[in-house]
């Protein structure tokens, strides 16, 4: 049992060392040098007893390869090694009892080798070129263990996310509801006004859950799900042109429609699409200008949705734009957002097999561009 207030340390993995000489007492010399607690030592006489042992232990730390052997050589091992997958990475030192070869040496810094070392062994020399190698694959094991526990967390914290969005909505509905009912059924002005509130801030955190869910619909379960059907696109963004006017009517929007814009799309999602752009003109831009809109259907393959704005995105904010919650970390102002309207934006489009671009800068307007193929494509499984 461990002593009060001790926890229990895991040991460290052992490393695993190949050695492979086709002379007994040479392995058992080099082995002499390289024991120790740690380290798990593999032995082998030949080239094709040492590919056996690679291909039953995965993970070796370092490699001697003695040069000089009947049937299969070093150099012949070492570029067996490189060619597999699973050995390509392994670090190669070469020994030999031969001179220093200058000829030899090209030949096996070319087969992969980081160092060569010529027999006599010297004892304090080899054990500090392991060492160095042994310590740096036990530095990349940690690695692997924190970003498998890191990757964990994430996704336990995404699927909390999910799991707990979900859940929020159904006392949020009822507060919506009961927010409704006061507003329209009292005639105390004072209970209507602190009833609309209610409502407007109900919806926003409404807007925000919904947010939170699609975030964890693009990461866990590979993207967001899409219901295709028949989309009248221009209907649709005069729409959303309508609601945003209608809560604010400052900055105009412009609208010019052109062609067939109707295609097989899943009308909610691009709704969403038209309202998380149209509502980012709004509030990003220079109420001073009308915000552009503008749908080409004059392509029979594909539908074309700009929306622009006066203003332009600083170029630190670009390069992040479409990434969640920190697209919109410095332009959320007058937002009250997540930050993730314009990653979901950019799912969405992607979903579609689309495209969304940005041009902001070189004019004193940003303009956002999606591409939209008119039908889905289906993925044919072989």
């Amino acid at each position: 049992m461990n002593a009060p207030g001790k926890e229990t340390v895991d040991a460290a993995p052992r490393v695993k060392c190949l050695l492979v000489d086709d002379l007994e007492e040479n392995l058992i010399a080099l082995a002499a040098l390289l024991r120790s607690d740690d380290v798990e030592l593999l032995q082998a006489r030949s080239g094709g007893a040492a590919l056996e042992l690679l291909l039953e232990h995965d993970d070796v730390a370092l490699a001697f390869l003695d040069v000089q052997m009947p049937d299969m050589d070093g150099f012949e091992l070492a570029e067996l090694m490189r060619g597999m997958e699973r050995t390509r990475h392994i670090p190669i030192i070469f020994v030999t009892a031969g001179s220093s070869d200058k000829r030899r040496l090209f030949k096996g810094y070319d087969m992969g080798a980081v160092d060569f070392l010529y027999k006599p062994l010297e004892p304090l020399v080899l054990r500090n070129k392991a060492e160095v190698f042994f310590q740096l694959h036990r530095q990349k094991q940690q690695l692997a263990r924190q970003l498998d526990e890191l990757s964990e967390t994430l996704r336990l914290n995404e699927m909390f996310t999910a799991v707990l969005g979900h859940d929020l909505r159904n006392p949020l509905s009822a507060i919506l509801t009961a927010a409704d009912l006061l507003q329209r059924r009292s005639e105390d002005e004072a209970v209507k006004k602190t009833a609309g509130r209610m409502l407007a801030s109900g919806k926003r955190m409404g807007r925000m859950i919904e947010d939170v869910l699609d975030l964890a619909r693009a990461r866990l379960a590979g993207g967001i799900p899409l219901r295709r059907g028949e989309t009248d696109f221009g209907a649709l963004v005069q729409r959303m042109v309508q609601e945003h006017q209608s809560a604010s009517p400052k900055p105009s929007i412009e609208v010019l429609l052109e062609g067939d814009l109707v295609g097989d799309w899943d009308s909610d999602r691009l709704a969403q699409v038209a309202s998380n752009l149209i509502g980012n003109a709004i509030q990003h831009g220079d109420t001073s200008a009308p915000v552009q809109l503008r749908l080409d259907g004059t392509h029979s393959d594909a539908v074309s949705f700009t929306v622009k704005n006066l203003g332009v995105i600083p170029p630190a904010i670009q390069a992040h734009l479409f990434d969640p919650f920190r697209g919109g970390a410095q332009r959320r102002g007058r937002t009250g957002g997540l930050g993730l309207g314009l990653y979901i934006v950019h799912q969405i489009i992607q979903a579609h097999h689309g495209q969304v671009e940005v041009e902001s800068g070189s004019s004193p307007y940003t303009e956002f561009r999606v591409s939209l193929p008119r039908r889905g494509t289906e993925v044919i499984k072989l």
